[in-house]
């Protein structure tokens, strides 16, 4: 199984909105059994509370339940039992190679690199914004969640 993991600062906004979309892309595609995706946060702030209520609406007006999603912080075995983790800003990728072990098998990548049409490297967070930030960043994962669904399929499967 290949498995991918969605890191942002949280684990309340963008993460879970990136998880959700490319769970739905994955199970439409039928490769649920083949493709695993789990979300996390580089801090440790929102453990154990669900997505921010904007970031579960903009999903539900797409019909894409992530209600069910608890934020954790990045943990020491993610290096080794995901294949990529996926961070949704450069921040987050400074710090997932901080911590990750010289000897991880991720690939620590940006996820917008696997948007075709993103004209950015970084997906925005939409904390401290309104509404408009969170469809915004629905927009962008998804064209990643596209573009990576697409490499994996060519790539690992």
């Amino acid at each position: 199984m290949v498995r991918v993991l969605f890191v942002c600062l949280g684990n309340i906004c963008r993460s879970p909105l990136a998880e959700g979309v490319f769970r739905r892309l994955v199970d439409e595609a039928g490769l649920a059994a083949q493709i695993g995706a789990d979300s996390a946060g580089t801090g440790n702030w929102h453990v154990g509370q669900p997505p921010d209520p904007r970031a579960q609406a903009t999903a539900a007006r797409r019909g894409i339940d992530i209600a069910r999603q608890r934020a954790r912080q990045v943990a020491a075995v993610d290096f080794n039992d995901f294949d990529y983790m996926l961070a949704m800003d450069s921040s987050n990728l400074r710090d997932l190679t901080r911590i990750a072990p010289a000897t991880t098998p991720a690939r620590l990548q940006l996820f917008l690199d696997y948007a075709a049409d993103a004209h950015t490297t970084d997906v925005p967070d939409p904390y401290y914004g309104g509404p408009d930030g969170f469809d915004r960043v629905y927009e962008l994962v998804h064209g990643a969640a596209t573009g990576l669904l697409g490499y994996i399929r060519t790539h690992d499967l």
